[in-house]
């Protein structure tokens, strides 16, 4: 895979590489485990912050400033996360946010005011930031040595965990209380930790090939911090999008073209399983087109995906454009933030999620805006407008390398076409 995957000089089984494929591969399991954790853990909170607003007595305007916890914790702690790695190692950096995710998972029920509850969520957040960009290094690292361009995977598990958390939420809100839930997600968050966490604690990560700018705390270059910007950028476009269908979506569906309540619930829903479709997919498009193919691809197919949803006449014709939408997003995040890890190892990782959750933060508000100065349907054209923008990024850095280690990096003998230097692939250049 391009830079996103920094390949290994040494032939598996040789020198410098893991003796044993099937250690590899456990690996692999593990890690993914950890990003299924991630997305059960963090939607089965979502599920129940309507209970904690009632157990809190808060108002609307008052849980908003408390869930403002989450984004300042997990913000804070992703631009520090890069050091962690570099001094602890990423995979003990990764076992101990996923710990410290499940233990804060009880903590909201104890709060009894929008003030405690936003105190408490700084350290949900801070868990959060901080075991993305592990795991998310990690990754990287993980997708380097097995020469397989299989990022995408790690994210689809993420959505599937996001999607049976929820799920399983729904399904227990009626019956149990929100401290007897999350105490519940505590529980089992710590036993899949202490399950798939030795795993990681017992395999170091692949060290890689010319890679010491990546783990020695030595600045980065100019170059390098304006390549890695660049692709944050792209995160945070498709994450503008992400942000923005999960709040509006429904409303647009409802308000604009006057579906039943159900079918309106149903919008995002449906973009939510054509993105996790679509990770689940992005491994072999990936090896069959490349990085920047699928990058532009996807920027446009969500480009023309969210037109159609966003100013269709019809229900259906809205559902069908906000399913394409989602294939389009799929797998733009995944390779724009293995791509800056690539460049700059955790501290690539953590600018680019960085940049990337500040779009998924600022997509809703925008389009509430936006909404009041026009409409809604305009508003939500400007997710068409940010993913043909991130597929434009994309193809004009389809030749970006870092300045100093590639020139210098030996390359191996033989790979396929899709595992190139730099983004794109020999026929793009």
């Amino acid at each position: 895979m391009p830079l996103i995957n920094k390949l290994r000089t040494a032939a598996p089984g040789g020198p410098g590489s893991d003796p044993a494929p099937t250690s590899l591969s456990r690996l692999r399991i593990a890690l993914t485990v950890f990003f299924a954790l991630d997305g059960f853990l963090f939607a089965g909170w979502v599920v129940r912050i309507p209970a904690i607003k009632q157990q809190t007595g808060s108002s609307a305007g008052d849980l908003g400033l408390a869930l403002l916890g989450v984004s300042a914790g997990a913000v804070v702690t992703m631009t520090l996360t890069g050091r962690l790695c570099r001094r602890y190692g990423i995979h003990p950096v990764t076992v101990a946010a996923g710990a410290l995710l499940a233990l804060s998972m009880a903590l909201p029920p104890l709060t009894h005011s929008a003030a405690a509850l936003g105190l408490v969520l700084l350290v949900f957040g801070a868990a959060y930031g901080g075991m993305n960009v592990a795991m998310n290094s990690a990754a990287v690292d993980l997708v380097a040595e097995i020469r397989r361009p299989v990022m995408p995977s790690f994210h689809a598990a993420f959505s599937l965990g996001g999607m049976l958390g929820a799920g399983l939420g729904g399904l227990v809100a009626g019956g149990l209380s929100p401290t007897a839930h999350l105490l519940g997600l505590t529980v089992a968050g710590l036993a899949v930790t202490a399950a798939a966490g030795p795993v990681l604690l017992r395999h170091p990560a692949p060290a890689p090939a010319g890679g010491a700018d990546r783990i020695t705390p030595r600045r980065m270059s100019g170059r390098t911090r304006r390549l890695v910007l660049l692709f944050g950028v792209i995160a945070l476009c498709t994450a503008y999008g992400e942000g923005a269908m999960a709040d509006w979506s429904a409303l647009h569906l409802e308000q604009d073209l006057h579906a039943h309540p159900g079918v309106a619930a149903a919008g995002y829903s449906l973009f939510a399983l054509a993105m996790t479709a679509g990770r689940l997919s992005g491994t072999a498009l990936l090896e069959r087109l490349g990085q920047t193919r699928t990058l532009v691809a996807g920027g446009l197919t969500a480009a023309a995906g969210m037109l159609l949803g966003a100013l269709a006449p019809g229900v259906w014709a809205a559902l069908l454009g906000f399913t394409v939408t989602g294939l389009g997003l799929a797998n733009i995040f995944p390779l724009a933030v293995a791509r800056a890890g690539a460049l700059a190892g955790p501290a690539g990782v953590a600018a680019a999620s960085t940049l990337g959750y500040g779009g998924m933060l600022l997509g809703p508000p925008a389009i509430g805006f936006l909404a009041d100065w026009f409409s809604l349907p305009v508003a939500l054209t400007t997710v068409a407008a940010l993913a043909a923008g991130a597929a434009l990024i994309g193809y004009g850095a389809r030749h970006a390398t870092p300045a100093a280690t590639n020139a210098h990096r030996p390359q191996p003998a033989h790979r396929p076409a899709a595992l190139v230097d730099g983004i794109d692939e020999p026929s793009l250049r």
